[in-house]
C-alpha cells in the first residue's frame, strides 16, 4: 500500500476541476472557412476540429493562460493566447507547408513535422479527401518511402525501408494504440478488419527502426491510425462508394464500399460513437501459368511442370526411385510431378469485408481526465500469400480496449483475438482433391508401369510419358463434377492437415501498457516514464501452430524512459535534444536495451537539421517459434527449444531403401532433424541438378541450423527539413546494420543416416527418402541496408499543388556466399511518387492527379521467387463540394493507363478501378 499510494498520487496530480471554454472559427486569408481544421492546447494532447463552416468550441480543464494553435495542411500554423474563460478564438491561417502539421507518434507528445527528431510521414483529413486512391489506406501508396503490396483487393501490406513480405511482422500497425495484428498470423492483413474512412482523424508513419518508445515488433517502422473522438467530431457522417474493378484475368466487376459513422456527445461528460463499413468487390485473379522450376515449360512439354498459379502438381517424385527393382533399368532417372487445378477452381475470387466498432467516453469531471471502452468486430474474405496461397474466408477478429487517460498519462489493456471461420490453403486443397481420387502411390504405380510397357513396345521416350499420363490420369476429377466438389468441400472443412486444407485457430493476446509525461511538473527537460506487457494464447489445434493438444502460451514486457530538452542558442538557433532507451524481455530470451539519441537544430524557423542514432530489435514471432504447418511442398518448423519434437510425422520409404537398404516401409521423423541432422537445401538441389556426389560429402553441405535468437539493428539518420520561399524541402538519409538476421532457412533432412558420415544419409538423398523443412534461424553474415529519399513540394500559378518524391533503398549482403539465405528485402531500388493538384480549382471544384514508378526488383518469399517487373501507375480524381448538403462528391480511377501490373511474385495482376462517392458531413 506504501508503493501504490504515491503512484496514485502521481497520476491524479494531472486531474484537476478547473475549466476553460472557448469557441471561435478559422479562416483562411481570403475569410473563407476552413473544415477540419486541428485546434489544439499547445503542449498538451486537447483538442479538436472546426465543423463545416469553421466554427469550433473546446473545455480544457486549466485556468488560463494557455495558448492554443489552429493548423492545417496547407497552412500556416497560428497561435492565440487564452487569457480569459468563454474566450472567442478567431484565427486567420495563411497559406503554408505540410511540415506545420503537428505529429504525436515521433516523441508521443504534440510536435510539428517541421521540429520532429526523426523522419514521419502523416496523412491528414483533407489528404484523404483529395486522395486518388479509393480509400484512405490505399492513399499510403503516395507517401514519401513508403512500399505498398498488393496481395487480395482487401489486404494491402504497408511497410517502410525494406525486409518485407505479405507476412510482415517487421512493421506496427496501431489503431487508437491498440495492436492491429492477427492473434494467429502475428501481422497486420492489411486493413480488411481495421478502420472505418469516415472515423479517420489522422494517419501517422514513422518508418525505420522504433523500438526505443514502441517495443520489439516497431523495427522497419509504425502506422499510426487515430480516430475521431465523439466529444469533437459529434453528429452523422457517411460515404457511400461505387465503382468497377477491370482486370483481364477476372474482367469488369463491380465494387462497393460503404461506411457510416454516428456519434453523440450527450454532455461535457458523456459521448458515445458506432462506426459501420461494408466493402465487397471481386479479387485480382492469379492465373499464371510459369513453370517454377528451372527448367521451365509448360504442362503440355514438362513432365515435371509445377505452375505458379496451378496447385498440386507440386506432388513429384523420381520415378525410378519409385519403381520396383526389376523395373529401374527401364525407367529414366527424372521427376514427373501429378496434374494441378487452376486458383480459379478452389476459389471463387470474393473479397469482402465487414466491420464495425463502437466507444463510450466518459469525463467524470468534465475535463481531460477521460475513461474510454472502445469496441470493434470484423469479419471478411481475401487472399493471403505466405508460403502456400490461402483463401482467407469469413476471418472474424475483435478487439476490446479500456483506457484511462489525460494530458499527463494513458493507461489501457486491451484484448485482441481472432477465428480462422473457413479459411483454408488451396495449394493443399489441391493435393487432397487429387489424393481423394488417386492416392500418389497409386498414380505413380500406374504412371511407371505404363511407361515400361510402352517401351517394351517400341515407343519413344516421349510417347511413352504420354501414354503413361494418360492411364495415370484416367478418371481424375474435373473442375465442375460432383466428384471434384464433393473432394473440395471433404478438404476444406477438414482441419487436419494431412487429410485436409482447413484452418481452425482462436489465438489471442492481451495486451496492456502506460505512460506518464512529468512535463506539467518538471520545468528543464521533458521527462516521460511508460512500459507494456503482452501475453499470447495460441489455439490453432495443430493447424498453424504444434499446439496440438493444449494451447501455446507465453508473455513478454518492456519498460522505457525519454528526455527532451528545448535549448535556445539565440534567436535564430533553437536546438532539441532527445534520449530515449527501452528494455524489453521476452520469457525465452534476454533481456534488451534499446537506446535513442537525436538532435534537432532550427534555423531561422525555416530550417531543420536533425541526426538520429536507434538501435531496434525484434523477438522471434510466434511463427519462428512454434510453427508447425505442412505446405505440401516442405515443412515449415519453428525453432523453440520445446517446439522441435512436438512435431511428428511419419513417411513412407522408397522401394529402393527396403529393397536395398533393409529400411522399414515407414520412418517417423520430427522437426528436430531439421536442426540437428539436415543438408543445406541448395546442396542436395545442387546434387540433383548434376548427379555430383562430393556435393554431399563436403561438410559445407551440411544444415544443422542454429535456434533462434532476437534480432538487432543499429540505425544512423540524418535529415533535413526546409522552406525557401514556397518551396518545402524534406530530405532523409539513414544505415542500417543488423546483427543476428532473422529469416527463414531451407534445409533437407534424410530419413535414415548421420549426415556427415557420408553413408545412409547420402542413399537417403538419392532415394528421395528425405524431408524438406524450412526453417527459422538467425544469419552468420553481415546484413546492411541503406537508402535515402527526398520530398519536395511547392505551390505553382496561385493554388496548384505540385508535390513529388524520389526513393533509394539498397541491401548489403553477400549472397554467394550464403546462397541459402533468404532477406526478403523486397524492394525497388528507385521509386519516384509525384502528385498535381488543386483544391479550388474553381469554386468548390477541385482535383487531384497522382503517379508512381517503381523500378524492378527481386522478390523473395517462401511461396516463390522472381523479378518484379518496374511499372508506373497513374491516379486521378475530381471533386465538387456542395456546402448546402454537407457533402463532397468525387469521380476517380486508378491505374488508369490500364497497364496490369503486380508488386509480388505469384498474385495476381492489378488491373484498374473507377468509381464514383458521396461522402456526407466527413469532418
Amino acid at each position: 500500500m506504501k508503493t501504490l499510494l504515491p503512484i496514485l498520487m502521481l497520476f491524479l496530480s494531472g486531474i484537476t476541476f478547473s475549466q476553460t471554454k472557448i469557441s471561435g472559427s478559422v479562416v483562411d486569408d481570403s475569410g473563407q472557412p476552413i473544415p477540419g481544421a486541428n485546434i489544439l492546447v499547445i503542449g498538451t494532447a486537447t483538442g479538436t476540429v472546426t465543423d463545416f463552416d469553421g466554427n469550433f468550441a473546446l473545455s480544457y480543464s486549466q485556468n488560463p493562460p494557455f495558448s492554443v494553435q489552429a493548423s492545417s495542411v496547407g497552412f500556416e500554423t497560428a497561435i492565440v493566447e487564452v487569457t480569459s474563460n468563454n474566450q472567442t478564438l478567431n484565427f486567420i491561417l495563411k497559406e503554408g507547408t505540410s511540415l506545420d502539421e503537428v505529429v504525436i507518434s515521433a516523441s508521443r507528445t504534440p510536435e510539428r513535422i517541421f521540429e520532429s527528431p526523426v523522419t514521419v510521414e502523416r496523412l491528414g483529413i483533407k489528404d484523404i479527401k483529395t486522395t486518388a486512391s479509393t480509400d484512405f489506406y490505399g492513399g499510403l501508396e503516395n507517401l514519401k518511402g513508403v512500399d505498398v503490396n498488393t496481395n487480395s483487393l482487401t489486404f494491402r501490406s504497408v511497410n517502410t525501408r525494406g525486409f518485407a513480405t505479405f507476412a510482415n511482422n517487421r512493421f506496427m500497425q496501431l489503431v487508437d494504440g491498440m495492436d492491429n495484428s492477427t492473434p494467429a498470423l502475428n501481422f497486420p492483413i492489411g486493413n480488411l478488419v481495421g478502420m472505418i474512412e469516415t472515423d479517420v482523424q489522422s494517419v501517422e508513419l514513422l518508418p525505420g527502426a522504433s523500438s526505443a518508445l514502441y517495443g520489439a515488433n516497431a523495427f522497419n517502422g509504425i502506422l499510426f491510425m487515430r480516430s475521431k473522438n465523439p466529444f469533437d467530431h459529434h453528429g452523422i457522417s457517411a460515404s457511400l462508394k461505387r465503382g468497377i474493378t477491370s482486370q483481364k484475368a477476372a474482367g469488369d466487376n463491380e465494387y462497393f464500399d460503404y461506411s457510416l459513422r454516428a456519434a453523440h456527445k450527450f454532455n461535457d461528460k458523456f459521448a458515445v460513437k458506432v462506426n459501420f463499413g461494408y466493402l465487397k468487390g471481386t479479387d485480382w485473379a492469379a492465373n499464371s501459368k510459369v513453370d517454377k522450376n528451372s527448367s521451365g515449360g509448360t504442362r503440355e512439354n514438362n513432365i515435371n511442370y509445377d505452375g505458379v498459379n496451378v496447385y498440386g502438381d507440386l506432388a513429384s517424385a523420381n520415378i525410378r526411385s519409385e519403381a520396383p527393382a526389376a523395373f529401374r533399368p527401364l525407367i529414366p532417372d527424372v521427376y514427373v510431378s501429378r496434374t494441378g487445378y487452376d486458383e480459379a477452381d478452389l476459389t471463387d475470387h470474393n473479397a469482402e469485408s465487414i466491420k464495425s466498432d463502437w466507444g463510450l467516453y466518459y469525463r467524470p469531471w468534465a475535463n481531460d481526465f477521460e475513461i474510454q471502452y472502445v469496441g470493434k468486430v470484423g469479419t471478411g474474405s481475401t487472399i493471403y500469400q505466405g508460403s502456400n496461397r490461402y483463401y482467407i474466408d469469413g476471418f472474424f477478429q475483435q478487439q476490446h480496449k479500456l483506457e484511462l487517460k489525460n494530458n499527463n498519462f494513458f493507461f489501457r489493456g486491451y484484448v485482441v483475438s481472432d477465428r480462422a471461420g473457413d479459411s483454408y490453403d488451396m495449394v493443399v486443397t489441391a493435393v487432397q482433391i487429387n489424393r481423394a481420387w488417386k492416392s500418389d502411390a497409386d498414380w505413380f504405380g500406374d504412371y511407371i508401369s505404363t511407361y515400361v510397357g510402352a517401351t517394351l513396345g517400341g515407343a519413344t521416350d516421349a510417347q511413352a510419358h504420354a501414354a503413361a499420363r494418360a492411364k495415370a490420369e484416367s478418371g481424375r476429377y474435373l473442375p465442375g463434377s460432383p466428384e471434384y466438389q464433393a473432394a473440395f468441400n471433404r478438404s476444406i472443412n477438414d482441419p487436419n492437415l494431412v487429410t485436409g486444407s482447413k484452418f481452425q485457430d482462436a489465438s489471442k493476446y492481451y495486451h496492456s501498457d502506460a505512460n506518464y509525461n512529468f512535463s506539467h511538473l518538471i520545468d528543464w527537460a521533458e521527462i516521460q516514464v511508460g512500459g507494456s506487457y503482452r501475453k499470447y494464447k495460441l489455439n490453432s489445434s495443430g493447424t498453424i501452430y504444434t499446439d496440438f493438444d493444449n494451447p501455446i502460451e507465453y508473455s513478454e514486457f518492456g519498460i522505457y524512459t525519454q528526455i527532451q530538452k528545448n535549448i535556445e542558442l539565440n534567436d535564430a538557433l533553437n536546438l532539441k535534444l532527445t534520449g530515449s532507451v527501452r528494455y524489453d524481455k521476452s520469457e525465452f530470451f534476454d533481456g534488451f536495451l534499446s537506446p535513442r539519441l537525436s538532435a534537432g537544430l532550427t534555423i531561422n524557423k525555416d530550417h531543420n537539421v536533425r541526426t538520429s542514432v536507434q538501435t531496434g530489435f525484434r523477438n522471434p514471432t510466434t511463427q519462428d517459434l512454434f510453427i508447425g504447418l505442412d505446405t505440401s511442398s516442405y515443412i515449415l518448423i519453428g525453432s523453440a527449444p520445446n517446439n522441435l519434437d512436438r512435431y511428428s510425422r511419419p513417411y513412407n520409404v522408397s522401394e529402393t531403401a527396403k529393397q536395398d537398404l533393409g529400411q522399414p516401409d515407414t520412418i517417423t521423423q520430427t522437426g528436430n532433424a531439421a536442426y540437428t541432422n539436415s543438408y543445406t537445401r541448395s546442396a542436395v538441389q545442387e546434387y540433383e541438378d548434376t548427379g555430383n556426389i562430393d556435393i554431399l560429402n563436403n561438410p559445407e553441405a551440411i544444415g544443422n541450423p542454429s535456434l533462434i535468437k532476437p534480432e538487432q539493428v543499429t540505425s544512423a539518420e540524418v535529415g533535413y527539413r526546409g522552406k525557401i520561399n514556397n518551396l518545402t524541402i524534406d530530405f532523409s538519409a539513414y544505415y542500417n546494420s543488423y546483427k543476428d538476421f532473422i529469416s527463414q532457412n531451407r534445409v533437407v533432412a534424410p530419413l535414415y543416416g548421420i549426415v556427415g558420415d557420408n553413408g545412409n544419409s547420402i542413399e537417403a538423398i538419392k532415394n528421395d527418402d528425405y524431408v524438406d523443412y524450412g526453417i527459422y534461424t538467425n544469419s552468420e553474415a553481415d546484413v546492411n541496408s541503406y537508402g535515402a529519399s527526398l520530398g519536395l513540394s511547392v505551390k505553382l500559378l496561385g493554388d496548384f499543388d505540385l508535390s513529388g518524391s524520389y526513393t533509394y533503398a539498397k541491401l548489403d549482403f553477400d549472397r554467394d556466399t550464403y546462397p541459402d539465405f533468404v532477406t526478403n528485402f523486397n524492394t525497388p531500388e528507385h521509386k519516384f511518387k509525384a502528385s498535381f493538384g488543386n483544391t479550388e480549382l474553381f469554386k468548390n471544384f477541385g482535383f487531384n492527379v497522382a503517379y508512381r514508378f517503381s523500378d524492378d526488383y527481386y522478390w523473395e518469399a517462401t511461396f516463390g521467387d522472381g523479378v518484379i517487373p518496374e511499372f508506373h501507375v497513374l491516379d486521378a480524381q475530381i471533386n465538387l463540394t456542395v456546402p448546402s448538403l454537407k457533402s463532397i462528391f468525387k469521380v476517380g480511377g486508378t491505374n488508369l493507363t490500364g497497364k496490369e501490373y503486380y508488386t509480388a511474385y505469384g498474385t495476381g495482376f492489378l488491373g484498374s478501378m473507377y468509381y464514383i462517392s458521396w461522402t456526407i458531413n466527413n469532418l
